[in-house]
């Protein structure tokens, strides 16, 4: 009989203490669901338009490392304006980036730009050899196949973020190659 009260009183201890985890276990399991949608919705994003600004879209993110080891990456990507009013992109950057900055190309010059405006009804197109992001400093561990997030800052103080998708040096540099950098960096 007195072990019976013994495990009984064991038995209502551990009630007791699941009783009391149980919050923590929810909280848990919620946290992890949430960390899953998260994942779920950057991979989802990956693969199509990113709108977080009423109106506006950025599509086709990539990040195209740099040939050589030290040298500023560029950022590609597509903004597509299909709100009522002219939308002003006034800075950019890349997560694990020193520093981004939104250039042009006119002839065989680069030059960087305060700004980008972006008419309704018209796509923004950040493409190699005219308007593009230079990345500098980039994080050695960023590598091509990986994702990073590029975040727009407009006028309004709105933001947009979306991944670029990483690739190798090629294609995206060569048009960039031959062109005068200068020393304003």
């Amino acid at each position: 009989m007195a072990q019976s009260r013994h495990c009984t009183g064991k038995v209502r201890k551990t009630m007791k203490t699941a009783r009391l985890l149980a919050p923590f276990a929810v909280l848990l399991a919620v946290s992890a669901c949430n960390q899953e949608s998260k994942s779920g919705a950057a991979s989802d994003a990956a693969s199509g338009p990113v709108e977080a600004k009423p109106g506006v879209k950025l599509a086709d993110g990539r990040l195209v490392l740099p040939a050589v080891k030290g040298n500023p990456a560029a950022a590609y990507f597509t903004l597509d304006n299909s709100g009522k009013g002219t939308v002003s992109l006034a800075a950019v950057s890349v997560a694990g980036a020193q520093k981004a900055e939104m250039h042009q190309t006119t002839g065989d010059t680069m030059a960087s730009i305060d700004r980008a405006d972006v008419d309704p009804g018209t796509v923004l197109r950040f493409e190699p050899g005219k308007m593009h992001v230079m990345v500098f400093g980039l994080d050695s561990k960023v590598a091509a196949g990986s994702s990073v997030e590029l975040t727009l800052t407009f006028a309004d103080g709105d933001k947009l973020s979306a991944p670029l998708k990483v690739e190798a040096a090629g294609g995206g540099m060569d048009a960039m190659g031959s062109m005068d950098h200068g020393a304003k960096h």
